[in-house]
């Protein structure tokens, strides 16, 4: 699947998905070599976050996105690609980074972790021109992994917002998958990544419980959002919110004359208070539109990558101040 120069239709259906854990072999240790670390190359930041946070000591995590890059359009080096043939783990999210997607794919690596097979998929987005509909059917995920390549085994993502980290709910999900394969990977350090898993999704439900307290009680008439693109479709639909997105899955796009004074209106109909840009990607189009319909800008960070603009050192504390930038914007009490 590529996202990259196309907007997704405005249904909203889910795509039954399998826990899948691929290639794995728990018949040895893969971290017995080397420096006795398990090697994890990670797609980008929030797979980072992950394999860090479960791998702890016992692994070494190179990601092939650099902080500040825009992930959607990662091109893999041929240094890139040699990292990935020396090393043991792949965590990445297929459809998100279409390179990475046929890198790991071609590649050697023995255990290839696709964070879009741990959980459910759904399709967000806007048309041209159109605004973003609401509601889906989420098809139930077989707990069950299945071992060897994902040959015969295609789940199919096509047209499925792959922003599933910016729910906490979800992310959780992809977390323990992930910590189910570093203990197949290297079951020596089995007992580490389980307890390590645990401590993290303790701290994604505590997340996800400040989310659900400090964004039930807004203003009636202002639980709508604008964004610069169409990342936050899930966030929106654990809380009860409807995100608008100036652009579609494509941070990139280019949004029509129609689809701008379209918000314009619908901004002033549903009091709308904010249009939220980005760190990574040119605030331009939100500015102008905010400017034009006299409303405020702040940021709400996707948070595809941390630097030094980012408000806070990690995925936690950058989630608690996209929160408290909703609460701002939709008048939360």
């Amino acid at each position: 699947m590529n996202v990259r120069r196309r907007l997704i239709p405005t249904a909203a259906l889910a795509s039954a998905t399998v826990l899948g854990l691929t290639g794995l072999t728990a018949c040895s240790s893969a971290a017995d070599d080397k420096d006795g670390k398990l090697d994890v190359v990670a797609s980008f930041y929030p797979m980072q976050y992950l394999a860090e946070q479960i791998g702890g000591d016992h692994v070494s995590v190179t990601n092939l996105t650099e902080p500040g890059q825009e992930p959607h359009d990662l091109d893999v080096s041929a240094k890139q690609r040699g990292q990935l043939e020396e090393s043991d783990v792949a965590v990445y999210l297929k459809g998100l980074q279409p390179a990475v997607d046929d890198a790991i794919d071609q590649s050697g690596i023995k255990t290839k972790v696709d964070a879009a097979s741990l959980t459910s998929m759904e399709k967000h987005g806007t048309e041209v021109g159109g605004h973003e509909e609401e509601g889906h059917e989420e098809e139930g995920h077989e707990e069950e992994g299945h071992e060897g390549h994902d040959h015969g085994h295609d789940h199919d993502h096509e047209g499925s917002d792959p922003h599933i980290w910016l729910d906490p709910v979800k992310y959780a999900e992809v977390a323990k998958g992930v910590g189910k394969a570093l203990e197949k990977a290297d079951p020596d350090h089995a007992a580490t990544y389980k307890k390590n898993t645990a401590k993290l999704v303790k701290n994604l439900d505590g997340l996800n419980k400040r989310f659900e307290d400090g964004l039930k009680d807004t203003k009636a008439d202002s639980r709508v959002f604008i964004t610069t693109h169409a990342a936050f479709g899930y966030l929106a639909e654990r809380y009860g919110l409807t995100e608008e997105a100036i652009s579609g899955l494509d941070p990139e796009g280019e949004p029509s004359a129609k689809r701008v004074k379209d918000l314009q209106e619908m901004a002033k109909e549903d009091g709308v208070t904010t249009v939220f840009y980005e760190t990574l990607v040119s605030d331009r189009t939100a500015k102008t539109l905010a400017k034009d319909a006299q409303l405020k800008t702040d940021v709400l960070d996707p948070i595809e990558g941390i630097t030094e603009k980012s408000k806070g050192d990690d995925y936690i504390q950058v989630m608690d101040s996209n929160l408290k930038a909703l609460q701002k914007a939709l008048g939360a009490k």
